[in-house]
């Protein structure tokens, strides 16, 4: 399990198939939410269209018996007046719940509070016709008591709190809706409920509950429900797939370029190449930049090879030379060439600081970060050689004193070897760099040598004629100091015909 989930293409799949099933699942809530929000809002509209139908008849005055709502192809409808007794209902409404109230059987309201019962003849009806002036008194006071008691139907609490008192034959322009459920002619279902407020002229202030079924919303969300159980499984395997599918294909070049990388470890063959794909993607450049590492390291190890043969050749003459020196003055003492001895001895000395130089370099060894006036140190350097001048300026570069000290060295040393009369060093700035010039007046270097000059261990013909014993490092070192002290070191020509070396540093 852990070997296959190591693998990039598995954690690709994987994450991208986690990532689709998490926005197919939020899409698919949100959907179902506001697929259930849209139906069940659109049978609130239509039960608050059947109770204002309703409640427009009521302010009609249409008697209970009489209301088209009711009828048994409606949906369930209540009304129920303002002390909550269910004063009509549908036919075949056997139960009902998330209304006003859960009754289903109409109840008269009482005498006491219907207005029309106390306005009835016989409740009004003179006690002696003789009395007229007692008749009319009883009239007006039955008058007072209509008067009275409409207003105190129309001013509820609930009413005062949710809208202004509503006017005989006046439809309330607030809907209450609710969810519940009812039962009609034995089939159970659920709905959505909306109330109407109407006051009413002879019947007080009625409420008026109808309900539209919430069967199209549940079958709808059911579907809906289904459809994304089945296809949202199905959509994450072939997003899976086709991850799964491209992320091979992708990664292919990859193992191509592993299998070689394995194959050229193995056989140490540093001219083996990684396949390149003909893409211009991140795996093309990354089997570029193989290739051109493998190539750095060929160079390299070809580098220290020849190097280290080159050493061995330098060191085997001085090491010959003083192992016969010893050997003949084991068996003839008087013969010992004692100064021809010290000589090999210095110049084993002088290669063998260079060599250990070299290492240190080509190790990556940072120079001391110092600040070194090059015109003072142009001059320690020229004291005490015959023939060299100097000419310089101030200028302040950062790095090791001793090994910047080693290049000018190194470069008065190849002057005075080249030069015919005098070495003239000089020191200058131009713009952020400093400028330390040897040249000489000797026979200078030739155009097609000028870089080669500055291998390891390379002489030139000429100069092998007039070396006292120089390895062929000098140059090297100064290039490879100069290098890492951020500048160049380059070979032209004097204005005198000679060699013309100049180093550029960047000042301090």
């Amino acid at each position: 399990m852990n070997r296959l989930f190591g693998s990039v293409r598995a954690r690709a799949t994987l994450g991208a198939t986690l990532v689709v099933a998490v926005a197919l699942f939020v899409t698919g809530a949100a959907v179902l939410q506001a697929l259930r929000s849209n139906l069940t809002a659109e049978a609130g509209t239509q039960a608050e269209g059947t109770a204002r139908a309703v409640a427009s008849e009521l302010a009609a005055r249409t008697p209970y018996d009489q209301l088209s709502g009711l009828g048994s192809k409606s949906g369930p409808v209540q009304v129920v007046d303002e002390d909550g007794n269910l004063v009509a209902a549908s036919e075949d409404l056997q139960r009902i719940s998330g209304t006003v109230t859960d009754r289903v059987e109409p109840r008269p309201s009482s005498p006491s509070s219907s207005p029309s019962a106390s306005a009835s003849p016989s409740q009004s009806a003179p006690a002696r016709e003789d009395d007229e002036d007692e008749d009319d008194e009883d009239e007006d006071d039955e008058d007072d008591d209509e008067d009275t008691e409409t207003p105190r139907s129309q001013s509820t609490p609930e009413d005062e709190e949710s809208e202004p008192s509503l006017a005989p034959g006046e439809t309330g322009r607030q809907t209450t809706f609710s969810s519940g459920a009812a039962t009609m002619d034995d089939d159970t279902a659920d709905y959505r409920f909306a109330a109407v407020d109407v006051q009413t002229h002879d019947r007080g202030l009625l409420t008026v509950s109808a309900g539209a079924p919430l069967a199209a919303e549940h079958s709808a969300v059911r579907t809906a429900l289904t459809v994304m159980l089945i296809g949202f499984p199905l959509l994450a395997a072939l997003v899976a797939g086709m991850t799964w599918v491209v992320t091979g294909r992708a990664l292919r070049p990859v193992a191509g370029i592993r299998e070689e990388m394995a194959a050229i470890t193995a056989s140490e063959d540093l001219k083996r190449r990684v396949p390149e794909p003909g893409t211009h993607d991140e795996i093309a450049r990354l089997a570029r930049t193989t290739n051109e590492t493998l190539a750095a390291l060929e160079t390299s190890v070809e580098r220290q090879r020849r190097f280290v043969a080159d050493a061995s050749h330098e060191l085997r003459s001085p090491i010959a030379s003083l192992r016969t020196q010893l050997e003949v003055a084991a068996a003839h003492p008087e013969l010992l060439d004692l100064d021809g001895a010290v000589e090999d001895t210095v110049r084993l000395q002088h290669l063998a600081a260079d060599l250990l130089l070299l290492a240190r370099l080509d190790a990556g060894e940072r120079p001391v970060d110092a600040r070194v006036d090059l015109a003072a140190l142009a001059r320690e350097e020229a004291a005490g050689r015959t023939g060299v001048t100097v000419d310089a300026e101030s200028a302040e570069v950062a790095g090791s004193r001793g090994q910047l000290a080693r290049v000018l060295g190194n470069l008065l040393d190849n002057g005075r070897r080249h030069a015919r009369e005098t070495v003239s060093v000089s020191v200058r700035r131009e713009g952020d760099r400093a400028v330390l010039a040897v040249a000489d007046d000797g026979d200078g270097v030739a155009e097609a040598d000028r870089e080669r000059i500055f291998e390891r261990f390379v002489r030139l013909d000429a100069a092998r004629s007039r070396d006292d014993g120089g390895a062929g490092l000098g140059l090297a070192i100064a290039r490879d100091v100069a290098v890492r002290h951020g500048g160049t070191l380059t070979a032209g020509a004097a204005p005198s015909g000679g060699a013309l070396f100049e180093l550029r540093l960047p000042l301090a």
